[in-house]
């Protein structure tokens, strides 16, 4: 099944700045090759549904082996059943409909 996801990792434990966790997600995204979008309040992604959950599963052993003690992550499914349907296509017709107007 296709899946569009929407994720973020809160490591809990370490401080305030997050940068370098999100850094290795980021890395471990790059290295499986899925198509990905990074944005201010966590990432967006799509593929294959076993794809993307391992993914935000390395994620979150990347991250305990860091050292992160406790990590809260909050995911966001999107299915359809009826079409395959990516992130830039959603946006790109939320778009022609406000140019519509």
């Amino acid at each position: 099944m296709y899946v569009i996801a929407e994720f973020s990792v809160i490591p809990i434990g370490v401080g305030v700045s997050l940068s370098k966790y999100v850094a290795a997600c980021e890395e471990i995204l790059q290295i499986r090759g899925i198509k990905h979008e990074l944005h201010a309040n966590g990432t967006n992604l799509e593929g294959d549904w076993s794809e993307v959950m391992m993914t935000i599963y390395e994620c979150q052993v990347r991250l305990h082996e860091m050292g992160v003690p406790r990590i809260s992550t909050t995911i966001k499914l999107s299915t359809r059943t009826d079409r395959e349907q990516t992130m830039v296509q959603k946006v790109e017709s939320v778009r022609e409909k406000i140019l519509m107007e």
